[in-house]
């Protein structure tokens, strides 16, 4: 299956807009695994002597395991220019390990699973995995756990 053809836009399952969105399309996603691209540009705002910085890779692996949790969220009346339907963050990271920065002109692709969920009324916590690779380099892996709220 050609991956272009099945691209799917990011901004309808994360309240993240440019310049901190860290990912351009969804791949493949289902309720319990994402895969996620991102081309590394010279105008990103985490970028040093041309190389995509630590806290870059945390957010690109955040937002691809956000996006898991955030379908549930968004219904087709979404509007992404106008629409602030939830606000999340990262609540704990175990396990992170960088093992290369990836640099300006690469693409990068981030694979998250979700690995426990606790759903409250209008909240969400979850645990997921997630590794970042540049081709078939592992550039980054963690544990993350976030937290979704309906605003």
């Amino acid at each position: 299956m050609d991956k272009e053809l099945h691209k799917i836009a990011i901004e309808h399952y994360l309240p993240h807009r440019p310049p901190m969105l860290m990912v351009d399309a969804i791949l493949e996603i289902s309720p319990t695994q994402v895969l996620c691209s991102f081309i590394i540009k010279e105008d990103n705002i985490f970028l040093i002597d041309g190389l995509f910085q630590e806290v870059g890779l945390m957010e690109n692996m955040a937002q691809t395991c956000s996006s898991i949790v955030g379908q549930t969220f968004y219904e087709a009346d979404y509007n992404p220019l106008s629409d602030k339907r939830i606000i999340g963050f990262i609540s704990g990271v175990k396990q992170l390990t960088i093992y290369n920065l990836p640099k300006v002109g690469d693409e990068i692709l981030t694979s998250s699973t979700l690995t426990s969920q606790f759903d409250g009324e209008g909240y969400s916590i979850c645990t997921m995995n997630v590794q970042t690779k540049r081709g078939e380099d592992v550039l980054s892996s963690a544990e993350i756990n976030l937290f979704l709220k309906k605003q």
